[in-house]
């Protein structure tokens, strides 16, 4: 049995000052010291860091470190996701796709759910696209938006062997078999990309925001849009891109001030150029140029990020003034609990030994993935 001793522990439900925890691929104990009693057969874990974290659920990715999901292979996308653990701390993750012809999207999908049969890493598959609304397409290619089809997306949700957790969609587009048909297989319902009015929100079935502020009617004086509906919808989740580009930290500490760490749900929303050096890339069959730690279409258009999850949670705490533990819950707790990942998101005792070792900067020492270290 592996043991981490004498660290500062967020578990997601409280805080541990001086701690240990002991595990396999489950968790088997975490407590303060005073109560830790040594087993023969231990092995102590070498974690020179001082603080351990769950391991951060990224639900809204389309690749990085070369590679996309749209056109990886099973083995390229199972070699990206062990980067995204080793270099950012991501042990759950969606992979997310992109608005493309249905071929290319289907071959997406039974490359994602070939390489999840290899990875516990991969919990699942956020469709963003092709359901979206032309008014708001940012970086999906307007050539293939279609109207939201549950036939299609039950066919898709076969293909994937079930994994579609999430898809993103314009309500003002959709009929209502569509949502009722979410609902039914628990695909969790996200506007984004949407031209919709606050009252349509309303009576929609969505109960999540992709990319809060990010191509979406935003908050007027008189209508409050979609921006509005995730700032102040109860039950509601918003993701927010926090690299300081697709929102200002301002606007990034109103959403926080005005939903709390509960309502928000960290993601990277990278693309294929996280982790490269700067120059031209390609995301959904468009051209991308990365400058400055941004990504644009050649019109300008922001398209997705180059953002490591680490930084996105070290940015939470700068640009807001939460806390760790609050922090900690916006990049692990409240994705697990809205998608029902049960073994994932807290350290608790029976819980997956997802772990993160940080130092006192909150930098990334070490990733823990099912009680193994990624190296």
């Amino acid at each position: 049995m592996k043991v981490i001793k004498n660290k500062k522990i967020y578990t997601g439900e409280k805080v541990i000052f001086d701690g240990y925890i002991r595990f396999n691929r489950q968790i088997a104990e975490i407590g303060d010291m005073e109560s830790f009693v040594a087993q023969k057969d231990d092995v102590e874990e070498a974690a020179e860091g001082d603080i351990l974290i769950p391991g951060f659920i990224d639900i809204h990715s389309h690749g990085g470190y070369g590679l996309d999901n749209m056109d990886a292979s099973p083995e390229e996308i199972h070699e990206m996701v062990h980067k995204m653990a080793k270099n950012e701390g991501i042990t759950s993750y969606f992979c997310t796709t992109m608005t493309q012809t249905y071929e290319k999207i289907e071959a997406s999908l039974k490359n994602i759910a070939d390489a999840a049969k290899k990875t516990s890493i991969i919990q699942g598959i956020h469709v963003e696209g092709p359901f979206v609304s032309k008014e708001f397409k940012g970086a999906q290619d307007p050539a293939y938006i279609k109207k939201p089809d549950e036939k299609v997306l039950d066919k898709w949700n076969k293909i994937s062997g079930g994994l579609i957790r999430i898809v993103t969609y314009a309500p003002e587009e959709a009929e209502p078999e569509f949502e009722e048909w979410c609902k039914s297989q628990n695909i969790v319902l996200s506007v984004g990309h949407s031209n919709a009015l606050y009252e349509q929100l309303l009576k929609s079935k969505a109960s999540h925001v992709t990319h809060l502020y990010n191509a979406q009617r935003g908050l007027k004086h008189r209508e409050p849009g979609v921006t509005g509906f995730g700032l102040m919808t109860p039950g509601v989740k918003t993701e927010l891109i926090c690299d300081g580009i697709h929102i200002v930290p301002e606007m990034v500490k109103l959403a926080y001030e005005v939903r709390g760490c509960d309502g928000i749900e960290l993601i990277t929303d990278s693309m294929r150029a996280k982790g490269l050096p700067e120059g031209i890339s390609e995301l959904g069959g468009q051209k991308v140029y990365v400058k400055d730690h941004t990504a644009r279409l050649e019109d300008g258009t922001i398209a997705g990020s180059v953002l490591s999850f680490i930084q996105a949670f070290k940015n939470v705490m700068e640009f807001t003034g939460a806390s760790a533990e609050e922090a900690v819950k916006m990049g692990s707790v409240n994705q697990a609990e809205e998608f029902g990942l049960n073994q994932k998101g807290i350290l608790a005792k029976g819980k997956d030994a997802d772990i993160l070792v940080l130092d006192r900067e909150y930098s990334l020492l070490k990733t823990i993935s099912m009680g193994t270290v990624i190296k």
